[in-house]
């Protein structure tokens, strides 16, 4: 079997890259994922880099709302409080918003008939201040995009099944929760919990490289895939300029990119109408990711939480910063003296900040940074990093529109797709559905040892014939 990648973009990874600030590399993507589900760290274990495996320091974070910051209440399902009475603790909410999610336990069950954005059905419960100073943050930081467009079926598919058999919406969160921790001995210290993110010691920036070695795969950078088409044999793919076509036979093809690039290859199958229209009906934000690093001496004292978020009400340009260098304590050690901070920019509808130029953008960042930690001074060193259309929206009616999809590449042999604009824009969700498309295409064609006397296995492709091509234009 032959396997060829084909990436659009100059480099491999996609959303996984490292770059050097202030003279270390540091991940300018995505810089964690859940340890909780196995196939982000089954695929690092399976890599042979589990032993690079680290845990954060922290991850308690913070709401900067109203200039003052606020602690994020523990008993939280993605800013939907399950203990009102912890929320009243935080003063995040005004007096008035407190009581009116307070009576959030006493009413009737909601009725809703099919999909809902998130926001109309948590404020139906709670009132909109948690959906402005709670949910909304958090939903900003995961998707760079807006509660009232967000279905609640996609975005918390765990919420939405347990609102099914819980009146109430913060009894629903609990049950999703673990116990609180029993309280402590006298003479010892408080039980350790299991971490719920990793990353790796060098950045997850740093497994692309390793994966692509580790899967003897032909990797090819700058192979843009113009035109699939269903040939004879299989599948015909079309790369490059149209001046310079080059053109590539393959049995199975997995089509692992964003929604609209997609939808435009699959414009040349018309028996997969139907994915073409739903991909192309899926829309994406883009953002960008200003990293800093300041001296030591310009904190008057190191931030001692994980991070904050913003409420996009309070109107600031940064949504989301990460203490890089707090949450993950290796950092310090390799960047003595330097404190490393990650500012997110950017939500869906706010392009117009995203036109600056590095030096402004960077400027914006290091002046709402030091306007909420009191941070002294310019960096010692800024980098900007755009992710154009980098994270997809998963607005209601978004599981039907991923339905119709998988329904119509799975009529077409050898033909399947996997990404973040399916079932979760996380690493280890990502990997998923690219297990799951490997495995579809698998079983189609049928793959196996020849048979007794040499002859070759139904479905078996010939001598030199790829298996699987996967156009990349910036991939995921």
């Amino acid at each position: 079997m032959r396997v060829v990648v084909l990436e659009g973009s100059p480099q491999l990874g996609g959303k996984l890259s490292v770059a050097e600030v202030a003279g270390a590399g540091v991940d300018v993507g995505a810089e964690a994922l859940l340890a909780r589900r196995p196939e982000g760290t089954g695929l690092i274990q399976a890599a042979g880099l589990g032993g690079e495996l680290v845990s954060p320091g922290t991850t308690a974070a913070r709401i900067w709302s109203r200039g003052e910051m606020h602690r994020l209440p523990a008993r939280q399902f993605m800013g939907v409080p399950a203990d009102t009475g912890e929320l009243g603790q935080t003063g995040l909410l005004s007096a008035e918003g407190l009581a009116r999610a307070s009576r959030e336990p006493e009413l009737p069950a909601t009725h809703r008939d099919g999909d809902v954005p998130v926001a109309s059905f948590v404020a139906a419960r709670f009132g909109p201040e948690i959906v402005d100073r709670l949910v909304d943050p958090l939903l900003g930081g995961v998707y760079a995009g807006r509660s009232e467009e967000l279905s609640f079926e996609a975005t918390l598919p765990g919420l939405a099944q347990a609102s099914r058999t819980h009146p109430s919406l913060a009894g629903a969160a609990a049950s999703l929760l673990p116990s609180p921790p029993p309280s402590p001995a006298p003479s010892g210290p408080p039980a350790a919990r299991p971490a719920v993110f990793t990353t790796l010691r060098g950045g997850l920036g740093t497994l692309p490289p390793v994966l692509a070695a580790a899967s003897g795969a032909e990797v090819r950078t700058r192979a843009t895939v113009r035109e699939l088409v269903r040939g004879p044999r299989g599948w015909r793919l079309t790369i490059g300029s149209a001046h310079t076509p080059e053109y590539l036979e393959a049995d199975a093809v997995i089509l692992a990119l964003p929604g609209r690039p997609a939808s435009r290859l699959l414009g040349g199958v018309p028996a997969a109408a139907g994915a073409a229209t739903a991909l192309g009906e899926i829309s994406y934000a883009s953002m960008a990711i200003v990293t800093l690093a300041y001296p030591d001496a310009a904190f008057p004292q190191l931030p001692d939480g994980s991070g904050y978020l913003v409420p996009a009400v309070d109107g600031r340009p940064v949504k989301a910063v990460t203490f890089s260098s707090v949450k993950w304590p290796h950092l310090r050690d390799r960047a003595a003296g330097l404190v490393f901070v990650r500012c997110s920019v950017g939500r869906i509808s706010e392009e117009a900040i995203l036109q600056r130029d590095d030096e402004d953008l960077a400027a914006l960042a290091a002046a709402d940074l030091a306007a909420a930690t009191g941070v002294r001074g310019a960096p010692a060193d800024a980098l900007v990093t755009r992710w154009g259309g980098a994270l997809p929206q998963y607005t209601v009616g978004h599981l039907d529109r991923v339905a119709r999809i998988q329904a119509s590449l799975a009529a077409q042999p050898g033909l399947a797709a996997c990404g973040a604009a399916y079932a979760g824009v996380g690493i280890p969700a990502v990997i998923g559905t690219a297990q799951a498309a490997a495995d579809q295409v698998m079983a189609r064609l049928r793959i196996g040892s020849p048979p007794a006397g040499g002859t070759r296995a139904s479905g078996t492709p010939a001598s030199g014939t790829p298996v699987s091509g996967t156009p990349g234009q910036g991939g995921e």
